[in-house]
């Protein structure tokens, strides 16, 4: 069931808002909903890259203890519902419409002006998981961390992932000043974890942590990640997994994981961590199984994502959009060693010239193209950055673009080259909906679980 068109004519009205960071307008919001976001144990995870991930593996491995798990992530990949989960699954449009309808309703009998997209949704969030009774909810950050509107919640643990340089129009234009940002989420005498590879980081989230009396712990310090082994070359993309060996205080385990590329490795150490202290703190059923467990079966689509088409090759979705993001995709081609083709398209406003250059490099063929937002760069725009790629075609629509790349035959050698498909979630999103619309499969990611624990069940 698709949304209603009042549904979507009035997320359209609250997109138009943009960004508002701060807290006063939606903590309002909150406080005429009889503060749901304070009657829920939340874990909040903050950073630049690596935080839907952590989130989503940390959720898995709590409903695979047989927790009712919440998940908040953004943004979505394909529907708006997806933002939202119970047990893995997205919750019912009827769900998401009935608690739309009245958190804009109290909003604009209770504010003076109608809160931001992100703001609403947020509060969906905390109001759908109060009402669903869950035990654990774990909640994504958006923006920054300090003036994000899930930062009102009361965490009893935060988890802070690396921090690159992004949104330096928000957040400041350097990593000290972005992490301080990200630092927001941290609380007085609650435990922290974080994981950051960068001392300008590290010293910013310790600086904050003995401001706030919180108690920060390094995880590269507490945990060792090693991978024994991967295989993206299966006849299913479902069984693309890694394994690692995980060293901690609690002992050795080896763990199974969907989710590709060696930048996994420090998402999942510090969702063990996040575990491992959830448990500590009185979520007893979260032990090893049920950490082993939540790993081997948690998805998440539209990162590192292999899709095999129907005697056409394979594609590949990633929604690296910013330096890191695409430094850790170029780290699996190299380890995939496999030629491929690119699709590209971003927003207006992102560091392009840092990262396309060397995503195009490695290709034989580059599409560029235009996600379908009102904020998408042109594909002309992406051209110069380029130049000296000896391949390179420009088509604005997506779909025509598509079509383009899916023809990448290796003519010399009458073999499918793989397909690249990054640069924007959005364009990312848009492809995989394509792909579903003409293959089914993958399935949506809007109706499908991202992991199988015992509780699972349709919100």
């Amino acid at each position: 069931m698709t949304l209603s068109i009042k549904a979507i004519q009035l997320l359209e009205r609250l997109e138009k808002h943009g960004v508002r960071l701060g807290l006063e307008s939606v903590g309002k919001l909150l406080v005429a909903l009889d503060r749901p976001e304070s009657k829920i144990p939340v874990v909040l995870i903050a950073g630049t890259n690596g935080k839907g991930s952590t989130a989503t593996l940390l959720a898995s491995m709590a409903a695979a203890a047989g927790y009712t798990t919440g998940l908040y992530t953004s943004p979505h990949l394909q529907e708006v519902s997806e933002r939202i989960r119970i047990d893995g699954r997205a919750i019912s449009n009827p769900i998401l419409e009935r608690a739309l309808f009245e958190i804009v309703e109290v909003s604009e009998k209770e504010l003076e002006a109608l809160p931001t997209y992100f703001e609403v949704l947020t509060a969906m969030a905390f109001k759908i998981f109060f009402d669903e009774n869950v035990d654990l909810a774990v909640i994504e950050v958006g923006l920054g961390g300090r003036l994000d509107a899930t930062n009102l919640a009361s965490p009893l643990l935060s988890l802070l992932t690396e921090v690159g340089l992004e949104h330096q129009d928000f957040l400041g234009t350097t990593l000290g000043s972005i992490a301080r940002e990200k630092a927001g989420i941290l609380r007085p005498g609650k435990p922290a974890i974080a994981w950051t590879a960068r001392a300008e980081v590290w010293n910013t989230f310790q600086q904050v942590a003995q401001e706030v009396g919180a108690d920060l712990t390094r995880a590269q310090e507490e945990i060792e990640v090693n991978r024994l082994g991967h295989d993206s070359r299966t006849t299913d993309p479902m069984e693309a997994r890694q394994r690692m060996r995980v060293s901690s205080p609690s002992g050795e385990a080896t763990f199974t994981m969907g989710l590709l590329g060696r930048h996994q490795l420090a998402n999942l150490g510090l969702a063990i961590l996040g575990a491992q202290e959830l448990q500590a703190s009185g979520f007893e059923r979260l032990d090893r199984q049920s950490m082993v467990q939540g790993v081997a079966t948690c998805q998440w689509p539209g990162r590192l994502e292999i899709v095999r088409l129907p005697d056409q090759g394979s594609i590949l979705l990633d929604a690296a959009h910013n330096a890191d993001g695409a430094a850790s995709l170029s780290e699996y081609l190299e380890d995939l060693a496999e030629p491929y083709d690119l699709l590209f398209g971003s927003l207006a406003g992102k560091d392009v010239e840092s990262y396309l250059p060397l995503l195009a490099g490695g290709a034989g063929k580059v599409i560029l193209t235009a996600p379908v937002n009102s904020k998408a760069l042109p594909a002309s725009a992406l051209c110069p950055l380029i130049s000296d790629h000896p391949n390179v075609a420009i088509e604005e629509n997506v779909g025509v673009a598509l079509r383009r790349a899916l023809d990448g035959a290796d003519e010399a050698s009458d073999r499918a080259v793989l397909l690249v498909v990054c640069g924007s979630i959005y364009l990312v999103g848009d492809v995989r909906t394509r792909l579903c619309a003409a293959y089914g499969e993958p399935l949506s990611a809007g109706s499908t679980a991202l992991f199988a624990g015992p509780g699972q069940r349709s919100a």
